[in-house]
């Protein structure tokens, strides 16, 4: 991609209102505009990188067996009324809205309801389980207060997997393979290493839930730590005795931290699929209740987590997997010189090998290039100036560590 046929342009100043690190820094380099409280639109360099992150989630659904479908955001109040969650005071966070003939209809907000009917068509027999299904689709959430940038959104893409077992213990065998799967893509992103695995309350679901937290001061939870066993407790089952038995932490081991959540796990059991009429017949003909759990991403949840704990004070530092662009290559000099020449050749021969490379072919001050390249990002850069043509050599930068080196076209072609 050209530069200079980019649509997106950056921005020197935050905008106005905005708080969040996340949304001020993606705003300004371009990857986003923000339409309303809430609501973010991504521009190509931010649709590029939501769509690295996206493919690398799917990459792990599909190694444990998930299927992936795309079920409707329009929403049956019929479905919901069975496990009683249409009610407002229930669930307070849906989107509502009539149709011209009067009847009612929701936005989803998630889908273990739709779902699990859904199921009804499909599973009959013990020889149809188990069933793994995930989606990326558009939920809708009527937060009362949006905030935290594309971090807390009332219109998000989430991933959400649900599993179908014929029992408690074939559930938790899976339940154990999504978790690796999950610990997969945060070190696939970038965030591995300050993420941990965290007790939570399960609701009306189960005792207990497993959250994904990442430690950041922009968390808007607090989590209690043991690193040597790269578990954590969110402080709602703090205070709760039978949590420790269970996951084998001690207070005393213990460290607070502030953690932005981007993942969770929940074992469902048979709510969703007695309030639906989810069965099947066992091996001796017995009907038997599906046992349920759900799993849950958000995308650009994590695209903000990661800015939120990898930017620095020039702009964004993007992990190479997830990076727009693996190269920024910038041209100094103006357009029809020789530099310039240089600089589309290297070009070209990126794009024939297969290189995602983004050209900053404007013409434009030095000064201006680089700083718009530190907010962009992007891994490495590479240069094209005086060198190209007095020595043939090129400076690389790092933009993870600002390591500098100069290196000859067929090394950067290699």
């Amino acid at each position: 991609m050209r530069q200079s046929r980019l649509f997106t342009k950056a921005r020197r100043e935050a905008p106005t209102g905005e708080v969040a690190k996340n949304a001020q820094l993606l705003v300004r380099a371009g990857y986003i505009h923000k339409e309303m409280a809430g609501v973010y639109d991504f521009l190509p360099l931010g649709l590029r990188t939501l769509h690295k992150i996206i493919g690398i989630i799917r990459e792990e659904m599909n190694a444990i067996g998930g299927e992936e479908v795309l079920l409707t955001t329009l929403q049956n109040p019929e479905i919901w009324k069975k496990s009683g969650r249409w009610d407002d005071t229930v669930v307070d966070v849906w989107f509502k809205t009539y149709l011209k003939n009067g009847g009612e209809l929701g936005l989803g907000n998630t889908h273990e309801e739709p779902l699990a009917a859904l199921m009804t068509e499909h599973i009959s027999s013990y020889k149809d389980l188990p069933r793994y299904i995930y989606q990326f689709q558009n939920k809708f959430r009527n937060e009362t207060r949006a905030k935290s940038g594309i971090m807390r959104t009332r219109e998000f893409i989430m991933k959400d997997l649900y599993s179908f077992s014929k029992d408690a213990d074939s559930h938790k065998e899976y339940y154990e393979k999504v978790a690796i799967a999950y610990e997969n893509i945060f070190k696939r992103v970038g965030i591995g290493d300050k993420t941990y695995r965290t007790f939570a309350s399960g609701g009306s679901f189960s005792k207990y839930s497993h959250e994904y937290q990442t430690v950041c001061d922009a968390g808007e939870d607090t989590i209690y730590i043991d690193v040597s066993k790269k578990l954590a407790l969110n402080k709602e089952v703090y205070d709760d005795s039978e949590v420790y038995a269970t996951s084998g932490i001690t207070k005393e081991n213990l460290k607070e931290e502030k953690a932005i959540e981007v993942g969770n796990i929940f074992t469902l059991g048979t709510k969703f699929s007695d309030a639906l009429g989810l069965s099947y017949k066992n091996a001796e003909g017995k009907a038997t209740s599906v046992y349920m759990g759900s799993y849950g991403i958000g995308p650009a949840r994590l695209m903000g987590t990661i800015v939120e704990l990898l930017s620095d004070e020039k702009g964004l530092v993007w992990p190479e997997s997830v990076a727009p662009f693996s190269i920024h290559l910038v041209s100094l000099g103006k357009s029809g010189d020789d530099i310039s020449k240089i600089a589309d050749a290297l070009y070209e021969d990126f794009v024939k090998t297969g290189v995602e490379v983004l050209y900053d072919d404007r013409d434009m001050s030095v000064g201006q290039k680089f700083t718009e390249s530190d907010l962009l990002g992007i891994p490495k850069r590479i240069v094209v100036g005086r060198d190209a043509i007095a020595t043939g050599t090129f400076e690389v930068c790092e933009r993870a560590n600002g390591e500098v080196v100069k290196k000859l076209r067929t090394e950067l072609l290699a």
